[in-house]
């Protein structure tokens, strides 16, 4: 079934009115959800076929590390170029070429002999990351009225949650019985599947507007702010990403399934932070204020991590407040991008913050385990909790004053 029509135009990008279009129907969201997951898969299956990739190709702890700095660290540098792409482009060639590409980098994965193809493939595989933000939010700000939008923005940025499950479970499965190479295959064609739906479910892209005074001004403060913001958001988040099994499993002497589930709860509470927090978002005066709110309610969690050394059983909650708060300010974020970008600038707005979510990603985790490895892991909560602390106060003078709450 083909999916309505996405009618775009600059007028609709600026995302300031309550008309716009009478909204596509479920197929272009579950698109949208699916394009947010295949942006990231080649680091979900790096990251689930760890260790059989350490064995198999022979390369260290060390340099599989390197492969999330190296993929988000693409991302972020990429972005800013994304996003232009994208505003001249349309989201639908860009779309496209994202699950193209994000084919591509998985089947190079699958194939990849030793360290330097493995490495190259997440390389590339940063240019879908870069493209997924900016790509999907024009489609929403095209497709759909504003009343829409920012629940329509929360599920397809639990898009990302969901591929880590399906990485995680369901292609662990399947590696399982026809090896972890042909499991990544089966994820590459999937997203050359996804690629195909694109280029039928979406309408050809308008033709791209003329450059002038709008389409060639520079960010205005707020997209700034949420990039220092998603900086800094991002940093934490990582590193509770990256090192929360380990901690339970090292220090809180949990089995090494069971401090994998801590991820799985963190992630499924993302889930439903980011579509519940996204409807929130939705109402008059609530946007704005929320990624401050949200930032505070992140340092709370990184505390009950660093509390965890000595309650244990404090580490559920922790990984259930991460999700719900933290990782639920990143599309809380993408509302207010959209809510604020200029005609034209779209695109470019979502890239600059999502750039900066990157690089927040790129940075956190080694900075996180050089001083857990040096003072402890209390003491790296602790980094956790202050990089949090900084994202609130960064994104406090987005909050409206109560006289002037309501939205333009």
């Amino acid at each position: 079934m083909r999916a309505n029509r996405v009618r775009g135009s600059e007028a609709v990008e600026a995302g300031s009115g309550t008309t716009g279009p009478p909204g596509a129907g479920p197929a272009v969201v579950v698109l949208l959800t699916s394009a947010m997951a295949f942006s990231m898969m080649q680091l979900f299956v790096i990251g689930a076929f760890g260790p059989r990739l350490v064995g198999e190709l022979r390369i260290s702890t060390t340099v599989l590390g390197l492969t999330t700095t190296a993929g988000f660290g693409a991302a972020a540098l990429l972005s800013p170029l994304a996003g232009r792409l994208v505003d001249r482009a349309g989201p639908r060639r860009c779309l496209v070429a994202l699950l193209v590409l994000t084919a591509v980098s998985l089947g190079l994965i699958g194939a990849a002999p030793g360290t330097v193809v493995l490495l190259l493939a997440v390389a590339l595989g940063g240019v879908p990351q870069a493209l997924a933000n900016p790509a999907t939010n024009k489609v929403i700000l095209a497709a759909f009225p504003a009343e829409r939008r920012p629940g329509v923005t929360g599920l397809k940025q639990s898009g990302v949650q969901c591929g880590a499950f399906v990485a995680g479970l369901p292609l662990s499965l399947l590696a399982a019985g026809v090896g972890w190479r042909g499991a990544v295959w089966a994820a590459a064609g999937a997203a050359a599947v996804a690629a195909l739906w694109a280029a039928r479910a979406l309408p050809s892209d308008p033709a791209a507007p003329a450059r002038g005074p709008g389409a060639a001004s520079s960010p205005h403060g707020v997209t700034r702010r949420l990039a220092c913001f998603s900086l800094l958001l991002g940093c934490g988040i990582a590193s509770v990403n990256t090192y929360l099994a380990l901690f339970g499993s090292q220090r809180l002497g949990l089995a090494p399934t069971t401090a994998a589930a801590l991820v799985a709860v963190l992630g499924v509470a993302g889930i439903a932070g980011r579509v519940g927090w996204s409807r929130v978002a939705g109402r008059p005066g609530r946007a704005e204020a929320l990624p401050a709110l949200l930032a505070a309610g992140a340092v709370g969690a990184a505390l009950l991590l660093a509390a965890a050394l000595w309650l244990h059983p404090l580490v559920w909650l922790a990984a259930v407040a991460v999700g719900s708060f933290a990782v639920s300010a990143n599309a809380v974020s993408m509302v207010v991008v959209m809510r604020r970008a200029a005609p034209g600038r779209a695109g470019q707005d979502s890239a600059l913050v999502s750039a900066g979510f990157f690089a927040g990603f790129a940075v956190g985790p080694p900075l996180f385990g050089a001083l857990a490895s040096a003072a402890g892991y209390g003491t790296g909560w602790l980094l956790a909790a202050a990089e949090f602390a900084m994202a609130a106060v960064v994104a406090v003078p987005l909050m409206p004053r109560r006289a002037g709450a309501r939205d333009a």
